[in-house]
């Protein structure tokens, strides 16, 4: 027989991939590796490592991203989300503190100066037997 038919399962057909239980394309990664002269070497654990790596930032990003689209009461991730995601993140904002996200704007953020400052309320009491009286006076 040639081979050919219904019976018997490739048993030598997983992935890199599948074999480290990731779903980035750990092949994928490794070629890049090779083809980019990074170095003369590459080991057989960089591409897995890398491809984790990339995987959890993945995830990372994408769950607060997802947390700040149902905040907005929204089911779809936009560039706004990753942006809002991203910076209100201390670690993710150190590490893409150089990345600017195309149509993600910025922070919502007034400055202490230009809002409106509150009025002062002052007791002063006139006799003893009086009730406090309160004056509100408006700095301007």
């Amino acid at each position: 027989m040639s081979g050919r038919g219904k019976g018997g399962k490739d048993k030598g057909k997983k992935t890199r991939s599948n074999r480290a239980g990731l779903q980035f394309p750990v092949g994928r990664i490794a070629r890049f590796l090779r083809k980019g002269h990074y170095a003369q070497r590459i080991g057989a654990g960089a591409p897995v490592y890398l491809a984790a790596i990339l995987e959890y930032l993945t995830a990372e990003i994408l769950e607060l991203a997802g947390n700040a689209a149902r905040d907005n009461k929204k089911t779809r991730i936009i560039p706004r989300y990753i942006q809002l995601a991203v910076r209100n993140d201390e670690e993710l904002n150190k590490l893409l503190c150089g990345v600017t996200i195309s149509q993600g704007g910025v922070l919502p953020n007034i400055q202490q100066s230009l809002l409106p400052k509150k009025t002062q309320k002052k007791r002063c009491c006139k006799g003893t037997n009086s009730e406090p009286r309160i004056l509100i006076l408006q700095n301007y």
